[in-house]
């Protein structure tokens, strides 16, 4: 489905933004949006070839990006990406894995895997952010977090769990850094086509991917998952100042699953 674009602004021209997980899907989508509306971007991902592909897509349009290849999950790695951006404005936190399992099926290894992305890279990317933004006197965060933060998903227990301290998370750094002219916000959406989606299908139902699919299209009460670029639109409001009035808050974009179903 093709999803009409708002008209461009410039909201962010002159700041500089980091977006973590900017490789694919709905951090891509984030990063292009940010570069279109004049922000200087970061784009870190675990895959350096793929955080180059967004920067050149940003290049190509006439927008500043800068590829860092970055492992959130690890402490010097993060650190070392920060230590070369200097001057921040805005960061958000879009790097995160998935798993499909219950509590039974949820191995300890497994639940250390989701942990060191999902919660330790989100907070490795606020801890050494943070200062930097302090020092530009100003700034938006964006963690993205999920509606399995919200409610019980069906054999998402390490997913659910991570997504529930990015929550907390974003509660935390929003009550902390007020006072200091900081914002922080979460998105919390439901299904989205992106990469994942299509990797999910090959691997749990390869020979039933239109069926399910579908089923996991109709989970959502509006009938279809939605777009990275709906995401994107989003998260950039948040972080311009438009949304100067708005921190500590946990946003659906899950067409209607929280409040619908």
């Amino acid at each position: 489905m093709q999803i009409p674009v708002s008209p461009v602004t410039s909201r962010f021209t002159g700041q500089t933004a980091v977006v973590t997980g900017a490789g694919s899907g709905i951090g891509r989508a984030i990063a292009l949006r940010l570069a279109t509306e004049g922000a200087r971007v970061f784009a870190l991902d675990l895959s350096p070839d793929t955080a180059e592909e967004t920067a050149a897509l940003i290049q190509g349009t006439g927008g500043e990006a800068i590829a860092m290849a970055c492992d959130v999950g690890d402490t010097d790695s993060v650190s070392r990406a920060f230590e070369d951006i200097g001057r921040l404005n805005v960061l958000v936190n879009s790097a995160g894995i998935a798993h499909v399992g219950t509590v039974e099926q949820t191995t300890p290894e497994d639940l250390d895997r989701i942990y060191r992305v999902n919660v330790k890279g989100t907070f490795h990317s606020l801890h050494f952010a943070v200062p930097l933004i302090r020092r530009s006197g100003s700034g938006a965060i964006l963690n993205l977090a999920s509606f399995a933060a919200k409610i019980g998903i069906a054999d998402r227990f390490a997913y659910s769990m991570s997504k529930g301290a990015v929550l907390a998370m974003t509660l935390s750094v929003a009550r902390d850094y007020v006072a200091h002219g900081i914002r922080c916000n979460c998105l919390c959406p439901a299904r989205i086509h992106t990469p994942f989606i299509d990797g999910f299908l090959e691997r749990y139902h390869p020979t039933d991917k239109e069926r399910m699919f579908e089923k996991l299209s109709a989970f959502q009460p509006i009938g279809r998952m939605g777009t990275p670029e709906e995401v994107a639109a989003l998260a950039v409001f948040l972080c311009s100042p438009e949304a100067a009035f708005i921190t500590g808050a946990a946003y659906d974009i899950d067409g209607g699953v929280i409040s619908l179903r």
